[in-house]
């Protein structure tokens, strides 16, 4: 016979004491979005894959040293349940994300722009222009 549980009561008694404790390191708890880096000659690209992201939940920016910083916290809004259904488990979750990346040397810092669509968040990093080769002649005196 398999264990049922009534009203709540010992699943999360049970696994809270085990998950929350100190040998359990804080990385188990989180998760990463996957980020794709694309390049052309132009520039970089970064796409952050959050399903369900919002653009008010990102905050893209530059940090004392000149990495770039990207933070994304979930406000999720919580939404009362059916009270004639409960969960007997819940694995889905959702955590708040920041990671910071150094740049390329040729990045223009100034000119970086991000943008929030259907659950990815991209970030643009235009290259500097290369600057033309000159050939001089130099008059010999």
């Amino acid at each position: 016979m398999l264990p049922v549980m009534f009203k709540n009561s010992w699943f999360p008694t049970v696994f809270d004491e085990f998950l929350n404790s100190d040998f359990t390191p804080s990385t188990c708890k989180t998760t990463v979005p996957a980020v794709n880096v694309k390049e052309d000659e132009k520039s970089y690209t970064m796409e952050v894959a959050a399903p369900g992201i919002k653009k008010e939940w990102c905050r893209v920016s530059l940090n004392e040293e000149g990495n770039l910083c990207i933070a994304i916290e979930n406000k999720m809004e919580h939404k009362e349940e059916d009270k004639k259904q409960h969960y007997l488990r819940r694995e889905f979750s959702y955590t708040n994300y920041q990671q910071n990346y150094s740049l390329p040397e040729d990045v223009v810092k100034d000119k970086i722009s991000a943008k929030v669509q259907d659950g990815i968040l991209t970030v643009t990093l235009p290259k500097q222009e290369k600057e033309a080769k000159v050939s001089k002649s130099i008059e010999v005196s």
